[in-house]
């Protein structure tokens, strides 16, 4: 697959994978069940939860189920 990262890379995460936007994305679908830092803001990101309804609440979206 074919990446072209043109932007910085805000995750904290001292990883191979660090501003490698699609091996990351890729790893922690395949891998670590969780989502990359990058998707969160700044604050988010630093409480190093990745879950789905952390991203939201980072967000300031609201979980149904």
């Amino acid at each position: 697959m074919a990446c072209a990262n043109v932007s910085n890379c805000p995750c904290t995460a001292d990883c191979p994978r660090h501003a490698k936007c699609c091996e990351c994305v890729a790893h922690h679908r395949d891998h670590e069940g969780g989502i990359p830092g990058c998707f969160f803001t700044k604050e988010g990101e630093a409480k190093w939860d990745r879950s789905l309804e952390a991203l939201c609440a980072d967000r300031g979206l609201t979980v149904s189920r």
